[in-house]
């Protein structure tokens, strides 16, 4: 017996869809339901490959006792985080104001009447455990209190709700002078030095902040940090050493043994801070072979026909098609006495001397592969690499062009795979995360001046324009060709970014293998920037609101902090500074200084919590133009310029070879290369 999720289009949610639980989708019948019956609502939100949410689905929500009385006293919502990431973020910060901390699943109890959060917490074990109370006793607590103490539970409500809005709204402050970035960038840079016990995520905004920093000083840490941080991914077990693509995080401080999932958005923002550390001169092999596996990784196994990117892969995998459960890593972790049988002598000896590889393993027995050091891999170590690769998908990695996904649990387990059982695919697209992709891959292009890259990220874009507009609506996920869900504010801006990003990419690159749309790639982010001003600009403040006005929304939130993905109103600042250099529209350089002002508190207040707006501020304060000619083009865009634009320029005066404008002049015209190379160093150091 299926409940309401069963027609879901969502993959986390028709997991839910056999639960004996009475789930709803978020939606006015829902809302309205629980106000009518005064049923607190049970609001649980988490995503398809989230490994906690997995153990939670198969434990309390399948358990008929906590079903029977979740349905009897509650209203239970179950919603993917990765389709509403605005009733995340709310839901998030009142968690973490009442027990210090979130994560997924992300559970929190609601009042019918104003959906004000009163009591929340993340994974709650079936049976009292791991220091917690079993998740039928919570229920039974949280009911008796909904039902009993209505005054403390009114002040509780309205300390949460205070918090949220004064979160909500922050004071503008100006100037945001060089002295607010210098300090920005130190605090952030600062969050790269940790030394805490614990996982290890990538941060990339962070890494992104210390690799910008290094031109201002170059004997500050910031160096040293951002090349640690490329090193520990290109490195480190949260890197897919045999198949390409990184994992979500690592479990331990050394980035041994990872979390496994594999999200798309963690990896185009990594190959994009891999590419620009090579450009920044870091010219390590590790770095290069991380990005053409990881893009391999992507056109193998996350690639959609129509060109669009799936969403992640999951953490769990069945070991065989009789397992009752999958188990976290099955799909890449190596048994020992298997690598003894599959290699010869010296293979073994070759691949332990470079990896991590022990008889005891370094993961529940199992081994996960962590490099020793950098440089370049041999022939012979790639060739034995290459035999792991075939035991996992009993094909070479060159006969293998595509990977057709196991889409759910039972295609896992029934379909005839050759190798082992892949971890499940959550096929759909999402725009923003597809827009971090797109940015990577075109980052790459130019560095490496790989067309093939830009091929990739040409074909995605090209699926967004032509199929992400409904009733002249930007939406936000798509569904085996089905548009839904309207675009929210990230959607926007790392589009946009995007766009401006293959403008840029497809200037030295001109001959891509697959055409544009008719019109360029910078008009359609003057376009897509216009209907992003129209419905989330805020009038009243400045900065982004994360969606349209809504009537099911506690608030409305206008993101800045920084959490897996950059900050939509950081990406969107930055996105105005380099639209008023491009179309010469100072509008747009005026939008980006309300934008940033609006933030100016939390700038000054908690600047680790905004690394994207300061790399924003960044662009401000030392944006430039280059007008150059095609045979410049190529050299300039392979080098790391963090508050460059490139325009190619066809009349420039005899003998000139480059024209420098920052802010609102241009430098004496550029004769040389040299001559052109010292301006364009030393206008981005201005401030």
């Amino acid at each position: 017996m299926t409940n309401r999720l069963a027609q879901a289009n969502s993959l986390y949610l028709r997991k839910h869809a056999e639960n004996p639980i009475d789930w709803w989708s978020w939606c006015d019948e829902a809302l309205e339901t629980a106000r009518r019956e005064n049923k607190p609502i049970f609001l649980s939100i988490g995503y398809s490959s989230c490994h906690w949410c997995t153990v939670m689905e198969g434990e309390a929500f399948s358990d008929g006792a906590i079903a029977d009385y979740m349905n009897a006293n509650f209203l239970p919502i179950k919603v993917d985080r990765e389709e509403r990431p605005d009733l995340d973020s709310i839901y998030m910060q009142a968690v973490q104001l009442m027990i210090g901390q979130g994560g997924w699943p992300l559970n929190v109890f609601l009042s019918p009447d104003d959906l004000v959060p009163f009591y929340g917490g993340t994974y709650f074990p079936i049976e009292p455990h791991y220091d917690r109370p079993g998740f039928l006793q919570v229920l039974q607590s949280i009911r008796h209190y909904y039902d009993t103490q209505k005054e403390k539970l009114q002040a509780i409500k309205g300390e949460i709700l205070t918090h949220l809005q004064g979160a909500a709204t922050l004071k503008s402050i100006q100037p945001l002078g060089a002295d607010v970035l210098q300090t920005g960038l130190e605090a952030n840079i600062s969050v790269l030095a940790s030394k805490t016990p614990g996982p290890r995520f990538p941060m990339i905004p962070y890494a992104e902040v210390a690799l910008r920093s290094r031109r201002f000083t170059p004997d500050h840490n910031a160096s040293e940090l951002s090349d640690q941080r490329g090193l520990a991914l290109a490195l480190g077990g949260i890197f897919d050493h045999v198949g390409g693509g990184f994992h979500r995080y690592t479990v331990d401080p050394t980035w041994t043994v990872p979390h496994f999932e594999k999200m798309l958005y963690d990896n185009g923002q990594i190959v994009e801070y891999l590419a620009n550390l090579w450009a920044a001169g870091v010219q390590e092999p590790a770095f290069e072979r991380a990005i053409a596996l990881t893009i391999q990784w992507l056109q193998r196994e996350m690639t959609a026909p129509e060109g669009y990117f799936y969403a992640a892969q999951d953490a769990d995998s069945f070991t065989d098609s009789t397992a009752a459960e999958p188990e976290e890593g099955a799909f890449y972790a190596w048994d020992y006495q298997q690598l003894v049988e599959l290699l010869t002598l010296p293979e073994l000896a070759a691949l332990a001397d470079q990896f991590t590889v022990t008889e005891s393993g370094n993961f529940e027995g199992f081994n996960v592969l962590q490099r020793h050091r950098p440089g370049t891999l041999t022939d012979s170590l790639e060739k034995t690499l290459g035999k792991l690769f075939l035991v996992r998908y009993s094909a070479a990695a060159d006969a293998l062009p595509t990977f057709s996904p196991a889409r759910n649990s039972e295609e896992a387990k029934t379909t005839d795979w050759a190798g082992r059982i892949p971890p499940v695919t959550d096929t759909k697209a999402i725009v923003a995360w597809n827009s971090l992709m797109i940015a990577g891959l075109a980052r790459a292009a130019s560095i490496f001046q790989q067309p093939s890259y830009l091929a990739l990220a040409t074909n995605a874009a090209n699926f967004i324009l032509q199929h992400q507009w409904v009733n002249g609506r930007f939406h936000r996920v798509n569904y085996d060709g089905k548009p839904d869900i309207l675009a929210q504010s990230e959607d926007y801006a790392l589009f946009i970014k995007a766009l401006l990003d293959l403008d840029q990419a497809s200037i030295p690159i001109p001959r891509s293998p697959l055409p544009t749309l008719p019109s360029s790639w910078l008009d359609r982010a003057v376009a897509v920037q216009t209907e992003f001003d129209e419905f989330l600009w805020s009038i009243e403040r400045g900065g982004y609101y994360n969606t349209a006005a809504s009537d099911d929304l506690l608030l409305r939130e206008r993101g800045y902090i920084d959490h897996a993905t950059p900050s939509a109103n950081g990406i969107a600042a930055a996105n105005l500074v380099r639209l008023s250099l491009l179309t010469e529209d100072l509008s747009y350089l005026d939008k980006a200084e309300q934008t940033l002002q609006s933030f100016g508190e939390v700038m000054a207040r908690s600047p680790q919590a905004c690394p994207s707006l300061f790399a924003a501020l960044d662009w401000f304060h030392n944006h430039i133009l280059i007008r150059t000619s095609p045979d410049q083009l190529a050299n300039l865009s392979t080098q790391y310029l963090p508050t460059a634009v490139l325009k190619l320029e066809a009349d420039l005066p005899e003998g000139v070879i480059g024209l420098v404008c920052q802010g609102l002049s241009c430098r004496e015209p550029a004769c040389s290369q040299e001559q052109l190379q010292e301006q364009v160093l030393a206008s981005q150091v201005r401030s």
